[in-house]
């Protein structure tokens, strides 16, 4: 289990961009170590369902209660004995999210359905018409980052693998990032981290269920919010009053971008009996707790924050385990809904 996480954790295989890698010949399937968009059939659908149900009798709800009020301690625990020694950073970051780096013009296009360029353009321009300048150092005026030009904020940021690469490919004076963490253990490991420059970044810890607590940013001064596979952390319960919390940051056009566990990823196949909480709802063994998606699910969540839909997609992936001759199914969803613009 900790495995499949460390898995999600270091991001991908290194590839340019999702999309391009089609199996069409069964007989090819070891020949790589990943396949995109794989098409399920009836029957592997059938068993997925039929797998998921076999496990789904849930823990009692004093035992849910524990593992629910304990999480801080449990992250804390996982972010100690890793520290950042498994961690990769997320290079595929700029091809399926050009937000975090607008100003980089990348030479190739990010998933099918994705209107990425087009956002960029729009969000440089918007940025131009508005008017602000960035001073030498962002963290003067009220809050850290205040005089910035282009605000990015991501929640659930662990050891720093999407910060600091932002950091080193967003090269605008005008960036400012913030990132936040349940776990006081993590955040410590971004701050000692020797690319770590409160001059353009800021990183606290917060509790992204907490809708009660403040965030050290004003409400309507984000251009984009990162999630990736930290809402599925969350209890089921708890999901939506954070959306919508995290969705009043945004500025008028501002985007909120997630990458996230889809329902019947291989990670929700393995859990065996006795580490199921509620529906789609688990237990690792080491105490953390993991939700699988469906796009609807992610819909209903965004829309009721009041945030439009700019993409909605389903990454079926296929893993292979050469040396074993085991093929493994990865499912992900990604999404970018937005603020509406004035």
């Amino acid at each position: 289990e900790a495995e499949s996480q460390t898995e999600e954790m270091s991001g991908h295989d290194g590839r340019p961009q999702f999309g391009t890698r089609i199996l069409t010949d069964p007989r090819q399937v070891f020949q790589h170590n990943a396949w995109d968009n794989v098409e399920w059939t009836g029957e592997q659908e059938a068993a997925a369902k039929k797998k998921v149900l076999e496990n789904s009798l849930p823990l009692p709800p004093e035992k849910q209660e524990e593992y629910d009020s304990r999480a801080n301690e449990y992250w804390n625990g996982f972010y100690t004995i890793h520290e950042n020694r498994f961690f990769k950073d997320r290079h595929w970051l700029f091809t399926e999210f050009p937000e975090l780096a607008p100003q980089c013009s990348l030479n190739h296009e990010s998933h099918p359905g994705a209107s990425g360029a087009v956002e960029s353009q729009q969000n440089s321009q918007d940025r131009e018409q508005s008017g602000e300048h960035a001073a030498l150092s962002h963290t003067d005026g009220d809050f850290p980052g205040s005089s910035a030009t282009y605000r990015i904020l991501e929640v659930g940021c662990g050891v720093g693998n999407t910060v600091f690469p932002i950091l080193k490919t967003n090269n605008d004076p005008g960036l400012f990032v913030y990132c936040c963490d349940f776990s006081s253990t993590a955040v410590e490991l971004v701050k000692s981290n020797p690319e770590y420059d409160p001059g353009r970044c800021y990183a606290f810890v917060h509790d992204l269920s907490d809708v009660e607590a403040n965030y050290p940013i004003p409400d309507g001064t984000l251009d984009v919010i990162v999630l990736i596979f930290v809402l599925s952390a969350l209890h089921p319960k708890k999901m939506q009053a954070s959306i919508s919390r995290l969705a009043r940051l945004l500025k008028p056009g501002g985007v909120m971008l997630l990458r996230d566990y889809g329902r019947y990823d291989m990670a929700q196949l393995r859990f065996k009996k006795g580490r199921c909480l509620s529906e789609n709802f688990y237990v690792r063994g080491d105490g953390t707790q993991v939700y699988f998606f469906t796009q609807d699910e992610l819909h209903e969540l965004f829309t009721q924050a009041k945030l439009e839909k700019v993409q909605n997609l389903v990454d079926r992936r296929l893993q292979v385990n050469r040396g074993k001759q085991l093929t493994m199914y990865r499912v992900w969803i990604q999404c970018k809904y937005r603020q509406a613009p004035v």
